[in-house]
This record gives C-alpha cells, sequence and structure tokens, in this order.
C-alpha cells in the first residue's frame, strides 16, 4: 500500500514537468510527510489540455453520505479495481497522476516497533502514481477526491513491504491519461527493478504530525 509520501518541489515547477496548466486556486499538501485526507496535487488530462489541481487523498464514492461514510479509500489495488463497484468507472475514464519526490513503507523489529524506510527514485526526478478520480457531492459539498493504485512490490521493496504504488514512467503519462487511446491496464504493474532506491530512517515520520526535511535523512546509529 501507500499510505504516506513525500513531495518537496512546488505546484508551478511540477507541473511545468507534467507539461499541465496549474489551477489557479491550487492549495496543495508539501513536504516531507503527505497524509491521507490532505489535498494532493493531481494530473488529469481534459480536451488535450493537462491540468494540475488538488484533490483530497482519499476516493470518496457518489453513494457516500459524508466524506466519512465508509471506509477511507487511499489506495486502490489493480488486481481488483476494474471489478469494485467504488473504482470501475474511475478507472475506465477518470485516471490521474499523483507526483511525488518518494514514499514510506514500514517494517516491524522483533518487539513490534515500526521501522520506516523511505522509497525514492534511483536517478532523481519526480515520481507518477498512477491514480484513479472521483467528484463526490452531497448537499451543498463538492470535493474532487482520488486515490493511488497499488500492485505487488518487486524484488527491490518486497523485503520492506508486499505492495507499491503503480509507479508510471514518462512515456506511459499519455496512456495513462487517455490521451493515448485505451489499453492502460498492462501499466499496473510493478516498477522495473533498480529504478528506485530506499534507505531507513528515524521514527519522528510515525507521527503525521512531523514535517521538515530530516524525515527523509538516512539513519544514523
Amino acid at each position: 500500500m501507500c499510505g504516506r509520501f513525500a513531495l518537496t518541489q512546488p505546484d508551478d515547477a511540477v507541473a511545468r514537468l507534467f507539461d499541465a496548466r496549474l489551477a489557479n486556486d491550487s492549495a496543495t499538501a508539501h513536504g516531507q510527510n503527505i497524509c491521507p485526507t490532505q489535498p494532493v496535487l493531481t494530473i488529469l488530462s481534459r480536451g488535450g489540455q493537462r491540468h494540475a489541481g488538488p484533490m483530497r487523498w482519499g476516493f470518496v464514492p457518489h453513494w457516500y453520505g459524508s466524506e466519512t461514510d465508509g471506509p477511507l479509500l487511499i489506495n486502490a489495488r489493480a488486481e481488483t479495481i476494474a471489478h469494485k463497484p467504488a473504482f470501475a468507472k474511475a478507472v475506465r475514464s477518470r485516471r490521474c497522476l499523483i507526483p511525488a519526490s518518494g514514499f514510506f513503507e514500514w517494517t516491524k523489529d522483533a518487539k513490534g516497533a515500526r521501522l520506516p524506510w523511505y522509497i525514492y527514485p534511483s536517478q532523481g526526478g519526480p515520481l507518477a502514481f498512477a491514480g484513479v478520480w472521483q467528484v463526490w457531492q452531497h448537499a451543498e459539498t463538492k470535493r474532487a477526491t482520488c486515490a493511488i493504485v497499488t500492485c505487488a512490490a518487486n524484488t527491490t521493496l518486497a523485503h520492506v513491504h508486499h505492495r507499491m504504488p503503480v509507479i508510471l514512467a514518462p512515456q506511459d503519462w499519455p496512456k495513462w491519461l487517455g490521451e493515448a487511446g485505451p489499453g492502460a491496464a498492462p501499466l499496473m504493474r510493478p516498477a522495473p527493478e533498480n529504478s528506485l532506491s530506499l534507505h531507513r530512517v528515524g521514527p519522528a515520520i510515525n507521527s503525521n504530525r512531523a514535517n521538515g526535511p530530516g524525515l527523509i535523512d538516512p539513519l544514523t546509529v
């Protein structure tokens, strides 16, 4: 799964990297500890133009009476996304990219303590998570929401966690965004081996209130 990630570049710089027009009202979470329910920067394509703007991280199906009316859907499993009522329509026609600098996963020690790891691109640059989105509306409230698509971990990450986000290479962005025709399902696969690096980080990231550059520094003993 993916339950915490980082994005350290400003929205306008990220929008340029993805050749997207930045929304005027963009106000998104940044830093080293982006958490579920926060507004995250997303990239989608409409009418031949890519748009960058905020969506709530936590997909809200249309039948929810409130944003907390059911489970918090921050991830969508690639293996079942096409058949789950919450995601089936979205994966066919409402796909997005969710930019990130890196993400976190946890292992446990012999005593059950959570040991955080930071995972990031081996060659630098941004990651592009595959996402799906839904505009949820109830009474006077209208909210754009999203989830990160996940798949089985590659060998590089399997010793840390058995799941990982679907990470799309730049050449695959047009297909996922629907700009290059149908047939995006084959893109929902693990990232190539050695495309990601990882290291242990300190326990401060275990708190969803923590932030700051030190959260992604390698743990020193």
